[in-house]
């Protein structure tokens, strides 16, 4: 039987490199400290590069919504005249009152 005063182990875990602290005794974790994050793999040397596609990818969008809102009339007009055939091909239907629902 394992004796009540038996130091804690210090244990690094295989799979995230976490550093755990287990009590023998009762076999549970007692602590648990995270593995250090490490940061962005990035090389300096492409900077220039990552800094040119993110300048290009904001162009890309910009240019998309300027588009949009500059057509913004007459693709609301387009989608209006597509309700109304859908209302006109569609039987008129009495609508539901919330008193007709008791």
């Amino acid at each position: 039987m394992a004796k009540t005063h038996d130091k804690p182990i210090l244990v690094a875990c295989p799979c995230c490199q976490a550093k755990l602290t287990v009590d023998p005794a009762l076999g549970v974790v007692l602590s648990h400290e995270a593995p250090p994050h490490k940061g962005p793999d990035v090389d300096l040397s492409d900077a220039a590069k990552i800094l040119a596609e993110q300048n290009r990818q904001r162009e890309d969008k910009f240019r998309d919504s300027w588009f949009t809102e500059s057509n913004k009339e007459d693709i609301l007009a387009k989608k209006f005249d597509e309700a109304m055939k859908k209302a006109k091909d569609q039987p008129a239907v009495k609508p539901i009152r919330d008193f007709d629902l008791d």
